[in-house]
């Protein structure tokens, strides 16, 4: 069976090369989760050095992620983390709500950015400066090094709710679908972590709990 490719900087010194100084990649957490915030980080790569191990973080085990955050942020020129709370996630629908977390963490990274990698087909951001990778997670370091700290940072955020709603084991399963997850909704009711439009809500039974969702194109509620 073939490896995994290995992120690299192929793309990025293309964009340098001609002329793009500062380029930014980017990356998503928790778009399909249930209950917590939704996360983009934005980080800016080096030409110089590297950090071995820059993975999609989905290759990697949780305690392998937690090793290489550290050495990331450290390395990379600047790093921001954007997020947009529940709340806020069902307010605006996820198509809103993914440019506000992705402007946010383009927002705290302190400077000027002349292109944006996009992990996906999909500019969310409605930016000219977009580039779209698709699978960039998986070919471009930008991307992979954005997606461990944004899996990092949300996993942590979970983690320090979970004493909060210990029937969720949000230490586990980070606000995603589980089988636990579910047992615990039908017997407690979703959580003031909970995003409320999701459709899960209609299993549910209180029904006045459930928040109407945002149905405009790409921002109506998921599962």
């Amino acid at each position: 069976m073939p490896r995994p490719p290995v992120p690299d900087l192929s793309l990025e010194r293309e964009l340098w090369s001609a002329g793009h100084g500062v380029v930014a990649g980017l990356d998503e957490v928790g778009r399909g989760a249930w209950a917590g915030p939704l996360t983009i980080a934005a980080v800016v790569v080096p030409a110089a050095g590297r950090v071995n191990g820059i993975r999609d973080s989905k290759q990697l085990t949780e305690s392998r992620r937690e090793e290489l955050f550290d050495r990331i942020t450290a390395w990379c020129a600047h790093v921001s983390v954007g997020h947009v709370s529940p709340l806020e996630c069902d307010a605006l629908g996820m198509s809103a709500a993914m440019r506000l977390a992705g402007w946010r963490a383009l927002d705290g990274l302190g400077v000027e950015v002349d292109r944006i990698l996009l992990d996906g087909s999909w500019d969310f951001l409605g930016d000219d400066r977009v580039v779209t990778v698709v699978r960039g997670d998986a070919s471009c370091r930008s991307i992979a090094a954005a997606s461990v700290v944004a899996k990092v940072t949300r996993d942590r955020i979970m983690r320090a709710d979970a004493p909060s709603y210990p029937a969720f084991e949000f230490e586990r399963n980070k606000g995603y679908p589980s089988p636990r997850h579910r047992l615990a909704l039908a017997g407690y009711g979703p959580t003031a972590i909970h995003r409320r439009s999701w459709s899960y809500m209609d299993q549910l039974p209180w029904p006045h709990l459930r928040v109407a969702p945002v149905t405009t194109g790409a921002g109506a509620a998921v599962s």
